[in-house]
């Protein structure tokens, strides 16, 4: 038997990105209309089929850079007041933080619930009893996603704007018939993949063309506006998606349904197996008000304990399985964001913290590679 240290590792993510034969087709198009930038055939093509999918007006939706810049942007498109309070939950990826802070505000650290993982409307709404809150930046938790209906009577009771993190929740967040912003991202990593990309959709009057403008350093491109075309109408940034990542996202959409049902599969067969093989108890993340996942990008169980969960990344590690712990440590952890945050009670947020785990998930994963990570949960 070959011994572990000469085993290669078992990979925890592999981007799904299409292949050089299927890209040239969308190559050779860029390439016919020499337009590579600055909003080009492939870009108006992908935000078109986007706004499709939504069931929304073109002007509703816009392609970025990445899905980072496309919170900063909407943030910035709300037009809040320096210094503003946001809502975020704890437990997520730290660029949820770092784009409020980058947007002028300060991000204010909420728990999620300790079943879906969610910022959800009762905590926002609990927080907002507390302190002064401006706007609600909730994450679609690992993909999962919201009710949208619950989020638009909130912004509707409140008079706060919210804009959904759903940066990994392509095909598994809608707007499910209500009001709302999101923001997506088309990263290798995630279900639909460009490269680098993002996305905001939203039905809140203007902002997505405001996010445009914005990422187009603010310039004004619209002759029916009283400011000359060219002349710079606000801040903004240059946050525009490619021709070249645009075509990636394209040739990634034409095989996004089948794509979704095999990490389906795939995830609820991992799932079971490992639930079978653990001695331990093992907790997943429960389906969210908006809707199971449609598209899951990675695999995260909850362990009993600390204690525990160390023994197992111990075991992957000499197994040579990756692993991570998201999101670790938490944002109220991070010394780059402790003076720049407020922090309320985050009791669930802190527990999740302490016991999940991110094991290898990706598709194309061999039967070995399967059997390697289901074997060291067994051993334990």
């Amino acid at each position: 038997m070959m011994l572990a240290q000469n085993l290669p590792w078992v990979p925890l993510l592999v981007p799904d990105m299409p292949s050089p034969e299927t890209l040239l087709p969308w190559l050779e198009r860029m390439h016919a209309a020499r337009h590579y930038s600055n909003f080009g055939p492939l870009v108006q093509e992908l935000e078109y089929s986007f706004a499709q999918k939504f069931g929304l007006e073109p002007e509703q939706v816009t392609t970025v850079a990445n899905a980072t810049q496309g919170l900063e942007l909407a943030l910035q498109a709300l037009e809040l007041p320096p210094g503003s309070r946001v809502l975020v939950p704890a437990l997520t990826f730290v660029a949820t933080a770092t784009a409020v802070v980058r947007a002028g505000h300060v991000p204010v650290l909420a728990d999620v619930d300790a079943a879906t993982w969610l910022l959800t409307p009762e905590i926002a709404r609990s927080a907002c009893t507390r302190m002064c809150i401006n706007a609600v930046l909730p994450v679609a938790t690992f993909g999962m996603p919201h009710g949208m209906q619950a989020w638009q009577q909130f912004e509707q009771v409140t008079g706060l704007p919210v804009i959904i993190d759903a940066a990994a929740a392509y095909g598994s967040q809608w707007l499910q018939g209500a009001e709302g912003t999101l923001v997506f991202s088309l990263h290798a990593t995630k279900s639909l993949p460009a490269g680098e990309g993002g996305l905001v959709v939203s039905t809140r009057p203007g902002l997505a063309a405001k996010v445009r403008q914005l990422s187009n350093f603010g310039i004004n491109l619209d002759p029916a506006t009283t400011l000359p075309v060219g002349t710079l109408a606000s801040l903004g940034t240059n946050a525009k998606m490619s021709e070249y990542h645009a075509a990636i996202g394209l040739a990634s959409l034409q095989k996004w349904e089948l794509h979704a049902q095999q990490r389906q599969a795939l995830q609820a067969d991992l799932m079971q197996e490992l639930q079978q093989a653990s001695r331990y108890p093992l907790a997943w993340q429960a389906k969210g008000p908006g809707g199971p996942l449609q598209a899951p990008t990675l695999l995260c169980m909850r362990l009993p304990d600390e204690s525990v969960r160390a023994t197992v990344e111990h075991a992957c590690q000499q197994a040579r399985v990756m692993t991570r712990r998201w999101y670790q440590p938490l944002l109220p952890h991070m010394a780059v964001l402790q003076q720049r945050c407020l922090v309320l009670d985050t009791p669930d947020a802190q527990l999740l913290g302490q016991t999940l785990l991110g094991l290898p998930f990706f598709l194309g994963m061999t039967q070995p590679q399967r059997q390697r990570v289901l074997s060291v949960i067994t051993s334990q």
